[in-house]
């Protein structure tokens, strides 16, 4: 996506519409640069990009307050004269009447919040970053577990959702089944559910079941950032798995590398603890503390030990 509907922006932002333009529809932003106009409202343009979308916070506010009824209509209709996609007036401050008229006169979008400036800015910013990120889909389950974002990967039917389950009922928590929405925010993959099936677990023989409803709030998310990627597969005897883990395997998602276990699935083991031991070293790792890494030292010690004791002899 590389623009963000003007709509969907006030309606998420909870910003009240004061006057709406004829094309307000079809209006979109396209840059996380958010301007605010100080300088133009003392004349100074050489610089201004009306793209970007405009809030007036307290300090422009006051300075329009101080000036005189005609001053004050000069000034805001120089500035509306540009096709600017909108402006916030943020802190819920009175809209003069002058703006109003103007909003009319250039058909621009005039709207207001509740919250503090630099609030709205920061939410400006997350929200428009967030929308405009590179996107993929992976057919998979998104889970929290132990404060770990895990992406847990796999064929039909290696049992993902039961896994999912197991973890649930273990006390970790629901971002996304079947189908993973991930979005690279900066340095970060962040990974969500489509909202139609937010929530929803597929479990064979027992069909769709609803685990904010069963399970409680506190049993799901709404998104997650992936550290770990957990891939399942059927237990082949012909392949050698990794019993040691000296060597980290990682996948690379929309140009980020993220560490990467595979589980083999066989009768008897029990998946969703190894995903939570998967998890638990997945964090120590990033603490600092690799414990095939201290166990293989303690071997080199002590066969250094070893062969000082030979040579002693």
């Amino acid at each position: 996506m590389d623009h963000v509907a003007l709509l969907d922006i006030i309606n998420e932002l909870n910003l009240k519409v004061i006057h709406a333009s004829r094309d307000i529809e079809k209006i979109t932003i396209r840059s996380t640069e958010i301007s605010r106009p100080g300088l133009q409202m003392t004349g100074y343009y050489e610089k201004f990009v009306p793209e970007r979308v405009q809030i007036i916070g307290s300090a422009e506010w006051q300075y329009l307050s101080d000036l005189g009824d005609k001053k004050r209509y000069e000034v805001l209709d120089k500035f509306l004269s540009y096709k600017i996609p909108v402006l916030i007036i943020s802190r819920d401050l009175p809209v003069f009447e002058e703006l109003i008229k103007l909003s009319v006169k250039h058909d621009r979008n005039l709207v207001v919040g509740t919250k503090a400036t630099s609030s709205i800015i920061n939410d400006l910013v997350n929200l428009i970053s967030l929308k405009l990120a590179p996107m993929t889909t992976v057919h998979g389950v998104m889970m929290e577990v132990y404060g770990i974002g895990v992406l847990i990967t796999g064929k039909s039917g290696v049992g993902k959702s039961e896994t999912a389950l197991d973890l649930i009922t273990r006390g970790s928590r629901l971002i996304a089944d079947d189908l993973v929405e991930i979005k690279r925010v900066d340095d970060t993959l962040r990974g969500s559910c489509p909202e139609i099936i937010r929530y929803f677990l597929e479990i064979r023989g027992v069909g769709i079941i609803d685990i904010e409803r069963i399970y409680g709030i506190g049993a799901v998310k709404q998104f997650d950032y992936i550290d770990l990627v957990v891939h399942l597969e059927a237990w082949d005897d012909e392949k050698e798995y990794d019993r040691v883990g000296l060597e980290e395997e990682k996948i690379e998602i929309l140009g980020i590398e993220v560490p990467r276990v595979v589980i083999p699935v066989k009768t008897g083991r029990n998946i969703a603890m190894i995903v939570e031991v998967a998890a638990k070293n997945n964090r120590q790792k990033r603490l600092g503390y690799n414990a095939a890494e201290t166990l293989n030292e303690r071997v080199k010690r002590k066969i250094e030990e070893r062969k000082f004791y030979y040579v002693k002899e």
